[in-house]
């Protein structure tokens, strides 16, 4: 073995186990969605990061379709209607229809299911699992995350679609990585992290590693916020502008303990703020809402919100998580299709997958400190393909000023993240996309060895 296989023997990659030619694919993907999906297929076991309204549902879909063998598409619950919709507007139906499974039975060569119903399922059945809105992964408890990894590691092709990994949280990323067999969490972190000061349970990139990092994710997923991330036209993939108001109602309810109402600092006083203040809250969101004509998509955070809501807004609908699925089937397709004026829900519930453009204003009258619920209850209506402004009215109580401190930082921490992500994987992504490479060196050795004058041999 000469020098140069030597060192890309060592190099950190993972190896392509996709189709080796890939067949014509649908003419009604845009170009970087075609290739994107090229890509995907060539790899075999890949990560797509795309934003919402990028078209993750046809590339996804696209994907399946092709894969040898039976596949099953798993999603939240109400995306698989949505999903099975898409399958009708761009033709995948064509040659292989999408059918729904809530039981465990295989339905053909595409079938589609909830997490919800993941474990009803014989993974040995398929050749094929294709994860839609991914990072949905992370609001579930560890059964279910470690089931999808421990289950799903003997299926030649596995596939991982989202909007974003990881909002604000690198770590993440081994969630993911651990899911299409790149490398174990625990081996991503020792590699690539070192802890941040005492606390264990914070990692830090290691700087040295950066570029190395960067190169291995990059050999199993790609992200893009818009075609131009990749090297081509934006077009029409555009965001509306998105005005975001910050709505104080004022508290006249002591802090327990003291005089007066003081600001809440701990968990547990953010939560007692909340509860104190749910009247002030609801009335001023119902106001807002009963004097438009318009659609109103409105978050909240606690049940008793939920309800309060719901009375004082008398044309809403309440999805809550006690209510059947076919109520929150129903009731979240309805007003993706403009039926329903008003939905009331929690992010948690309605707040992964679903596409309401038909919706510009939304308003949260409770916030968690999940910024992942908050980006992507946001991202519900404020999307590619969305005509108008979005207008999102955050309504706290004076008692919740850490709670928007805490989501700010956060979003704060996620821009920076996501910017720094886009620019490591430019280069990257564009060339390994465009090209649609089947395979990547990460080393390349240009500097001949030069060897010092008292090993040569004198002969």
């Amino acid at each position: 073995m000469d020098y140069n296989k030597f060192i890309q023997s060592k190099a950190i990659i993972d190896t392509p186990t996709g189709l080796k030619t890939i067949p014509e694919l649908n003419p009604m993907l845009f170009d970087f969605q075609r290739d994107i999906v090229k890509w995907a297929l060539k790899r075999g076991r890949a990560c797509v990061w795309a934003d919402c309204g990028m078209g993750k549902t046809p590339m996804q879909l696209e994907v399946a379709k092709h894969i040898p063998g039976n596949v099953l598409i798993v999603a939240p619950l109400a995306v698989a209607d949505q999903t099975i919709r898409e399958s009708h507007k761009f033709h995948i139906d064509d040659n292989f229809k999408v059918e729904y499974s809530g039981d465990g039975s295989v339905k053909g060569k595409l079938t589609i299911t909830n997490y919800e119903r993941i474990e009803k399922f014989n993974m040995a059945d398929f050749n094929g699992i294709v994860l839609d809105e991914s990072s949905i992964l992370k609001s579930y408890s560890g059964k279910y995350r470690t089931y999808l990894i421990e289950e799903t590691r003997n299926i030649p092709f596995r596939y991982a679609f989202t909007a974003t990994p990881a909002p604000n949280d690198f770590m993440e990323l081994g969630n993911h990585a651990e899911f299409v067999g790149a490398m174990s969490r625990t081996e991503m972190l020792s590699m690539f992290f070192v802890h941040d000061g005492g606390d264990t349970s914070k990692w830090r990139l290691k700087g040295h590693a950066l570029t190395e990092f960067w190169k291995w994710v990059c050999s199993w997923a790609v992200m893009i916020r818009k075609p131009s991330d990749l090297g081509y036209d934006d077009g029409n993939f555009i965001l509306p502008k998105l005005n975001i108001q910050q709505i104080t109602v004022e508290s006249d309810h002591a802090t327990e303990g003291f005089l007066f109402a003081m600001e809440a600092q701990s968990l547990q006083e953010r939560q007692q703020a909340r509860k104190s203040t749910i009247n002030e809250r609801v009335q001023t969101c119902a106001d807002m809402v009963n004097n438009s004509t318009e659609k109103w998509l409105i978050w909240c955070n606690l049940n008793s919100e939920s309800e309060a809501l719901k009375k004082a807004i008398p044309d809403s609908v309440e999805v809550k998580g006690s209510d059947k699925d076919e109520h929150k089937k129903k009731s979240l397709l309805g007003f993706a299709n403009g039926d329903i004026r008003v939905l009331v829900s929690k992010p948690s519930i309605a707040g992964f997958g679903m596409n309401f453009q038909v919706c510009h204003n939304m308003a949260f009258v409770g916030l968690s400190d999940s910024y992942e619920q908050y980006y992507q209850a946001v991202r519900r209506c404020w999307r590619f393909g969305q005509k108008k402004p979005v207008n999102c009215k955050i309504i706290v109580s004076d008692l919740e000023g850490a709670v928007v401190k805490n989501i700010e930082r956060k979003e704060h921490d996620a821009m920076l993240m996501a910017a720094e992500m886009v620019q490591n994987m430019h280069v990257m992504n564009e060339k390994e996309i465009h090209g649609i490479t089947s395979d990547r060196n990460i080393y390349s050795a240009e500097n001949n060895i030069i060897i010092p004058k008292w090993l040569r041999s004198e002969n």
